[in-house]
């Protein structure tokens, strides 16, 4: 017997023309599943929750400097809930960042010497087909490789090669990922 929700995704699908429109609010959204765009839409577009952003982002997720922040193909960073993500330095993101709830990148820390000052940093870059584990918490600086998966709760202080698993506080490589399989 098919739930409720797999119901709506099957009309969603079949009528996806239909919502073609919807494509128009979200101009950085490449790739994203149109179904991930009308969730977002009434909170993001009418009710201007992180309205600025041009992807789909939760509404329980707050997004910080949108236009410093460059994304990929298929990426919407934020769309799982409880994300912060803070760009005052900038964040570059490769092709299909997938975020667990709870992620935060951060690009910038205050000034240790005046708490109402930020300290300037290279911005943090993150690679293509990386994966970031629920609560996980990526600091200023910071530059993330390609096929990367980041475990839960991880804080990420420094620098991750491509083709790793890391976790840990502070994080680090576990072990390496073989080739990333998806499309």
């Amino acid at each position: 017997m098919p739930t409720k929700n797999s119901t709506i995704l099957r009309l969603i699908h079949r009528y996806e023309k239909l919502f073609a429109w919807v494509r128009l609010f979200y101009p950085s959204a490449t790739g994203v599943p149109i179904q991930y765009l009308l969730y977002c839409f009434v909170p993001q577009k009418l009710l201007m929750i992180n309205g600025q952003v041009p992807w789909p982002v939760h509404f329980t997720s707050r997004i910080l400097y949108p236009k410093r922040i460059t994304v990929g193909k298929c990426c919407a960073p934020g769309l799982a809930g409880n994300c912060y993500i803070q760009a005052r330095n900038g964040i570059e993101i490769g092709d299909n960042l997938w975020t667990g709830p709870g992620v935060g990148l951060i690009s910038s820390n205050h000034d240790l010497n005046d708490y109402r000052q930020h300290v300037q940093t290279k911005p943090l870059t993150i690679g293509n087909n990386v994966w970031i584990g629920m609560n996980a918490v990526v600091l200023p600086g910071v530059s993330i490789g390609n096929n990367v998966a980041i475990g839960a709760s991880a804080v990420v202080n420094r620098d991750l090669p491509d083709n790793v698993i890391a976790a840990g506080n502070p994080c680090r490589v576990i072990k390496d990922k073989p080739p990333y399989q998806g499309g």
